[in-house]
């Protein structure tokens, strides 16, 4: 465990991490119009590579690099491919701070896949927490299943999916590869795929959006950056929780951009997934600690 000094650091640092990876996604929600997800996708991922790889060889070098699981690392690029085309699609169609509040899910979805890929036991609380985090989806998507028939809802969800079945393969790929390896084969194999699939109808990047680019390949990387520095210093189970943070952001942005708020339910629903996120990290450090699950 980092020592107690460093545990300060790695919660400014995920604050950070949090705060750049939503400005991130606001510069795709205004790039979302303009042109095809997969092209964004590609964006996303070419702006930041080379920032990435930089840092990686200066923490790393070369070496640690090539010495990887390369068909976990090959799952890891198509499910960053799949997860950030829906993604972009949703905020496409979502305010910011609604799909962070279906985004949410993520956690819970990775409690439960631990079980049948890693076999890891869950308790019945936490299977409990897992429920009741999944009615709080259908709250946001609307109780009266109108909103059911949202794409952009079920887009994100696809997208939690996506992010929770990368983040198992990261608890497999962690045992043996670096974390310079698995930022550095995620953000090549996402350019590398999305740009494959893009380029039929590649749209001319229009010069006004280069500022945006900018904010991409920045944003992106000091994210990943920051992020990676955060769990280095402090424990999980102390900086995940801040990551709900982003729903501060996502409201904000919503408003100083497009000037929207999120409606009732949303905030229901978020309430609901949030607090069952937090239990189920409360209940993870428990179990680590030696308690039952």
């Amino acid at each position: 465990m980092p020592p107690p000094g460093n545990h300060l650091r790695g919660v400014l640092a995920m604050l950070v991490a949090v705060a750049t990876f939503s400005l991130m996604d606001a510069s795709m929600k205004m790039l979302a119009p303009y042109y095809p997800s997969m092209q964004v996708a590609a964006l996303r991922g070419i702006a930041s590579l080379p920032l990435v790889l930089a840092w990686a060889l200066i923490d790393g070098g070369f070496a640690p690099l090539f010495r990887v699981r390369w068909s976990l690392h090959l799952l890891r690029g198509v499910l960053s491919v799949l997860m950030l085309v829906t993604f972009v699609y949703g905020i496409r169609q979502l305010p910011l701070s609604e799909a962070y509040s279906l985004f949410f899910i993520a956690p819970l979805l990775i409690t439960a896949l631990a079980v049948p890929i890693l076999g890891e036991k869950v308790g019945w609380r936490r299977w409990t927490a897992i429920a009741i985090g999944l009615t709080g989806t259908l709250i946001v998507l609307r109780p009266t299943g109108k909103g059911m028939l949202s794409l952009g809802g079920l887009a994100i969800l696809a997208a939690a999916a996506c992010y929770a079945l990368s983040a198992i393969a990261v608890r497999v790929l962690g045992r043996t590869d670096s974390t310079q390896s698995m930022v550095v084969w995620m953000l090549t194999m996402l350019s590398v795929f999305s740009l494959a699939l893009a380029l039929p109808e590649w749209k001319p990047v229009d010069p006004a959006h280069w500022k945006l680019l900018v904010v991409l390949a920045l944003t992106g990387a000091i994210g990943q950056y920051a992020i990676t520095d955060a769990f280095r210093r402090a424990p999980a189970s102390m900086i995940a929780p801040l990551e709900y943070t982003a729903l501060i952001w996502g409201l904000g942005l919503d408003w100083f951009l497009w000037g929207t708020l999120p409606d009732r339910w949303t905030w229901v629903g978020a309430a609901v997934i949030v607090v069952c996120g937090l239990y189920l990290l409360r209940r993870e450090r428990v179990h680590i600690e030696g308690d039952h699950p």
